[in-house]
């Protein structure tokens, strides 16, 4: 470069100089200190956490990859998503929860009939899987107690389930249904069930005695009365009514198809193992 243009260069750097310094003047004190701080206290944070990066990677004898791996487009997540392997078994008492938990768990029933006031929670693999090889993935099972009076620790365990099963008596279905309706009503209009898109499979147990009801009739009925608590509640006020979402379309017969979530309809007979549906939902929701 010849002198005649070093020469051009040093004044227009002077130039450009002079146009900040009177740019710089024009600003009010305050808004330069402001901005100057602003600047220093970023400096500081950025300062501290790669000190803290850098002593993480060192106490876990972690080396930092000298080339960065490549994300595809659409694959970036800031939080690793975590899937729930909770299922949790529900319904009136004397349905039969109980008798699934253990036979899940231990492929037996263990004989009589004991009321839960406390849920029955244990992690496991499911006892028909356990001669297979490969990994499993153990389910969190949790049989919460039917009584009216220890529902709501039902509430405890729905934000973390990956399904729900609702149990069904079906020989004592009739003199139970309404209550029954009410109860499986409330589960379908919570926030953390319809939110979440939880799947319910609606379990007709007991199905191996003869006076057993059909898991048909079971449905209509149990669709039938659902309509008719969703036309009464959504009559009462808003202050009244404790359920969270409303049901079905307006104007039509409710139907389980109309829920948000998934709704499945199997039977099961939890006294003589026969929870091949049970178990089938349980690893559909709950990945080996």
């Amino acid at each position: 470069m010849d002198k005649e243009k070093v020469e051009q260069l040093k004044i227009q750097m002077q130039q450009w100089l002079n146009e900040a310094e009177e740019f710089i003047n024009h600003i009010p004190p305050v808004q330069l200190y402001t901005a100057v701080g602003v600047v220093l206290f970023t400096l500081i944070l950025l300062l501290i956490k790669t000190k803290s990066i850098i002593q993480n990677n060192n106490s876990n004898n972690y080396t930092i990859p000298s080339v960065i791996p490549q994300v595809k487009p659409g694959k970036v997540r800031l939080f690793k998503r975590t899937t729930s392997n909770t299922i949790i078994l529900t319904g009136l008492s004397g349905s039969g929860k109980t008798y699934l938990f253990y036979q899940l768990r231990d492929g037996s029933a263990h004989q009589g009939t004991v009321t839960s006031m406390e849920p029955n929670e244990d992690s496991f693999i499911l006892h028909s899987e356990k001669d297979k090889k490969g990994k499993l993935k153990l389910v969190h099972i949790v049989d919460v107690p039917g009584h009216s009076r220890l529902r709501p620790k039902l509430d405890e365990f729905l934000p973390q389930a990956a399904g729900v099963v609702f149990v069904v008596d079906s020989v004592e279905f009739l003199p139970n249904f309404r209550p029954a309706s009410e109860y499986l009503y409330e589960i379908l209009t919570k926030a953390s069930v319809v939110k979440k898109k939880v799947p319910v499979l609606l379990l007709c147990n007991k199905v191996d005695k003869v006076t057993a009801h059909t898991a048909e009739f079971i449905r209509k009925q149990l669709e039938k009365e659902i309509d008719k608590l969703r036309t009464s509640r959504t009559a009462v006020s808003d202050a009244d009514i404790s359920n969270e979402y409303t049901l079905g379309v307006p104007g039509e017969p409710f139907a389980f198809s109309q829920c948000h979530n998934s709704i499945i309809i199997a039977e099961a007979s939890g006294l003589t193992g026969e929870i091949s549906q049970l178990e089938k939902f349980i690893r559909e929701n709950v990945k080996p």
